[in-house]
């Protein structure tokens, strides 16, 4: 703070852009662009300088002194010149002597006799910087500075205004441009209200022969004792006089008040000459003005009238109490002067206000904390830390408590209060198994029972043979102490003292000992890993908790799986655990001998499910036949054939050959990650295959091809399969048609005829194409069943059609065979030819 105090320069004066000039080729001693200076400014480069007149740009060479940097530069509070001369502030609610409203510069001069501005050397962009910084310095120290806010209130558009409706003040000074409400009621009625002249009369009519009345200088009652003087020459009534008693009254208000010109000087943040109304007081003009600058005191600021001080005031008075002793009300001419401040001492830490505050002399220590709202709630109130400046160096005080009313502050002091230290001077602790763990006073818990009392005593689980002490000793350290606590209470061991800081922990006992459960699986409601064992807890119990059996449990089969402790490991045929079996009823009794079998740490118990129990399934049947519909499977060997005669046997127009069965598939999720795995391991390895890797479904269904007229031939035969849930047999009507599909000329459907072969239906459709793949084509038929094409020798052998089956012809997918191709392809051919030929001639002539 002391080194940005010395650093400010003494003027205030506004800053004025001036004439740039054109760019140096060098810098002053030496200097390069891109060099820093010292205080941080860094010497511009190639780049366009900045202006002056900008927010924080200062031009160089200027007397006029510097302005905050957060000054806007659009005329607003701002200073310029008024009509006679005077430094006057801009935007002061209207209220100021020769205001602008920002049409025009500062200065006064009009924009159309401005020169242009030229571009600036590198001295002044070098000068502006230091300008620039120095205006920044002065705006963060203002900012810290207390009273700083109340000043710079933006958000309050009228502030600090005096009201203009209150009764007539009885010491209001009467002057030129105040309006006298002057008014005559009673036996004589009449209105003489009027302004004051500027030599300070006030007239009557010209008939009256009362001629101006002199009111400049006087009090509002004075006023009106002149006034009512001069008209009971008139007005006989206004006294009581021989003839007779007073019948006439004068009333003399304060109508509209007159506007004054008060200056304010020194070290004032806006200092200028400002119109005011004549019921303001300093405190009105002080905040219009911005409060005291950088260097401006706000312990006494003076009031100056007819050349001699008239008060002085002192702000802290008003920011810290309200009370202004000394806020008198102004006059015209009246001069507001701010002097330098004497001393200034800035607090940090754990105070109410960190700021800097102005301290006039022999002001101690116990006000300094006063002006920072004392202490807060966390600081170290015992010693303060004071760092001072002497005359080479600094050096550190440490004020305690009983001196702050003696210890005198001075100037460039900074004062540091620190916080408490983060521990307890007298805390103990408890916790584990006691009713009130917690936090507890050392004064009134110094030994361990009493501690143990006042936390409400141990619960039940305690493990009173080793309770432990963990204590913090002076060095730190931290060491555990272990004391039966049993002996203590019962008197047969002396009691611990406590210290500060030890933590006493009480093991329960429960803490001691593996957690417990058992679990039950299989056919009960809710079944579960980890019930909570409780002692006593029988079979039926766990079996209540599990929500009861399910339909479908086996009461008969009912296991409980126990663990063995001890186990002989020495023996060769030691067994490692055991198994009860229990045949239970449905409402949970245990026969015989077996009733209330007590369950023991970790059993497992398991419920079965009956052989003979499932739950209702259903196949499915479509197509033609006379009742289709769903059908339940009330066998395990129901098939095929028993599905149609439950459905009434087949319709006339059903086509047997035609019948599919589609089954749905259901997958475990071990088998989907069997399948997942294996697909992805495939997929991974070009080598083994090319995969188009799909989503994999639990759930899916599959066409199973069947020979419904062998099954209806022959039931029970191999040829009639097994009905699985949700089976669905699916019988057409009988098919007149053949599809073609694929590669060629024309894919079409053509009616099936009896006796014509596959070339004869694909002839129907146009014939195979360039690009046929003729060995591969397939017939798709009607039942879900797939035949594809052979080849014997040299020769195509085409599947056989039936109704409703569908001809695919697949597409060639290779690059087509070049010349060179087909020849060698050719001659390999010829040569297979002539090779079996001969085979054919040699074994005709060794046969006899």
């Amino acid at each position: 703070m002391v080194g940005l105090l010395a650093q400010i320069p003494q003027t205030n004066a506004q800053v004025t852009p001036s004439a740039p000039s054109a760019q140096p080729s060098a810098l002053p001693g030496g200097a390069r662009p891109g060099a820093t200076l010292p205080g941080g400014v860094v010497v511009p480069g190639n780049a366009q300088p900045g202006r002056a007149g900008q927010p924080g740009v200062t031009a160089p060479g200027s007397n006029r002194g510097t302005t905050p940097a957060n000054v806007p530069a659009n005329g607003q509070n701002q200073t310029g010149r008024g009509a006679n001369g005077a430094l006057t502030p801009q935007g002061a609610n209207g209220q100021g002597a020769g205001v602008t409203d920002g049409s025009q510069p500062a200065d006064g001069i009009a924009p159309d006799q401005q020169t242009p501005d030229e571009p600036k050397t590198q001295e002044e962009a070098i000068e502006d910087g230091y300008q620039a910084a120095r205006r920044r310095e002065r705006e963060q120290l203002r900012q810290k500075l207390f009273g700083y806010e109340i000043f710079n209130n933006s958000n309050n558009q009228n502030p600090f205004q005096p009201s203009t409706t209150i009764a007539t003040p009885r010491n209001y000074v009467v002057g030129p441009g105040d309006a006298l409400n002057i008014l005559l009621y009673g036996y004589t009625e009449a209105d003489f209200s009027q302004t004051v002249s500027n030599e300070g009369y006030v007239y009557f009519k010209q008939n009256s022969g009362i001629g101006p009345v002199s009111v400049l200088g006087l009090t509002v009652e004075a006023a009106k004792a002149r006034i009512a003087n001069r008209l009971s020459t008139k007005f006989v009534g206004l006294k009581n006089s021989q003839y007779g008693a007073q019948n006439t009254y004068l009333e003399v208000t304060l109508g509209a008040v007159r506007s004054i010109r008060v200056s304010v000087l020194g070290e004032a943040f806006k200092p200028g000459t400002y119109v005011l109304s004549s019921l303001s007081t300093a405190m009105n003009a002080i905040y219009q003005a911005g409060g005291p600058d950088v260097l401006g005191s706000y312990r006494r600021v003076s009031l100056i009238r007819n050349n001699r001080v008239l008060t002085t005031l002192d702000l802290y008075d008003y920011l810290l109490t309200g009370v202004q002793r000394n806020d008198v009300r102004l006059q015209d001419g009246d001069i507001i002067r701010f002097g330098k401040y004497v001393s200034r001492v800035e607090i940090t830490g754990t105070v109410n206000r960190n700021n800097i505050f102005e301290m006039l002399p022999g002001e101690t220590m116990d006000r300094l904390l006063f002006y920072a709202g004392d202490f807060a709630a966390n600081a170290y109130k015992n010693r303060v830390k004071v760092t001072r400046l002497t005359d080479r160096e600094r050096k550190v005080i440490d004020v305690t408590q009983d001196q702050y009313k003696a210890f005198v502050m001075q100037d460039g002091d900074i004062v540091n209060v620190e916080q408490l230290l983060d521990r307890f001077e007298n805390q103990v602790t408890v916790q584990g198994a006691v009713f009130r763990p917690g936090r507890y006073s050392l004064d009134q818990n110094k030994t361990l029972r009493q501690l143990i009392n006042n936390a409400e005593g141990l619960k039940g689980d305690a493990f009173t043979g080793r309770v432990q002490i963990v204590r913090t000793r002076e060095d730190l350290a931290v060491e555990n102490l272990s004391v039966n606590l049993a002996d203590i209470l019962n008197g047969s061991a002396a009691d611990i003292p406590l210290q500060r800081e030890d933590q006493i922990i009480v093991t329960s006992k429960f803490e001691l000992a593996e957690g417990a459960s058992v679990s039950i699986q299989g056919e009960v409601n809710q079944p579960s890993e980890g019930f909570q064992y409780v002692a006593n807890m029988t079979l039926e119990d766990l079996i209540l908790r599990a929500g009861g059996l399910k339909e479908s449990a086996s009461s008969a089969q009912i296991e409980v799986i126990r663990r063995k402790k001890d186990v002989d490991v020495t023996s060769t045929n030691a067994s490692v655990a055991e198994a009860f079996r229990f045949n239970i009823d449905r409402d949970l009794t245990i026969k015989g001998t077996d009733s209330k079998f007590v369950l023991q740490p970790f059993d497992q118990v398991i419920v079965r499910r009956s052989p003979n129990y499932q739950v209702q399934t259903y196949a499915r049947i479509e197509g033609e036949v006379l009742l289709p519909g769903q059908y339940p499977i009330v066998r395990k060997d129901q098939k095929i054939s028993d599905l149609v005669t439950a459905a009434g046997g087949l319709s006339p127009f059903a086509y047997v050959e035609g019948a599919t069965l589609i089954r749905t598939v259901k997958l475990s999720e071990e088998e989907l990650a069997i399948r997942q795995r294996s697909v992805n391991e495939i997929s991974d390895d070009s080598r083994k295959g090319v995969v188009q890797i799909e989503e994999v479904s639990p759930t899916k269904t599959e066409s199973i091809g069947i020979n419904l007229q062998k099954i209806l031939q022959s039931p029970g035969s191999s040829e009639d399969i097994l009905l699985l849930e949700d089976d669905l047999l699916r019988i057409p009507k009988r098919l007149e048609t053949v599809r073609l599909q694929g590669e060629l000329m024309l894919p079409t459907t053509v009616k099936y005829r009896p006796g014509q072969t596959f070339q004869d239906y694909v002839a129907q459709a146009g014939g195979f194409t360039d690009r046929s793949q003729r060995r591969k084509s397939y017939v798709l038929y009607a039942n879900g069943s797939v035949d594809r094409t052979r080849k014997f020798m040299f020769f195509n052998v085409y599947p056989r059609v039936e109704p409703g089956s569908e001809i695919i012809v697949p597409k060639k997918t290779g690059v087509p065979l070049t010349p060179q191709q087909i020849l060698a392809s050719t001659a390999g051919t010829i040569s297979s030819l002539l090779s079996v030929i001969g085979l054919i001639i040699a074994l005709t002539r060794v046969a006899p």
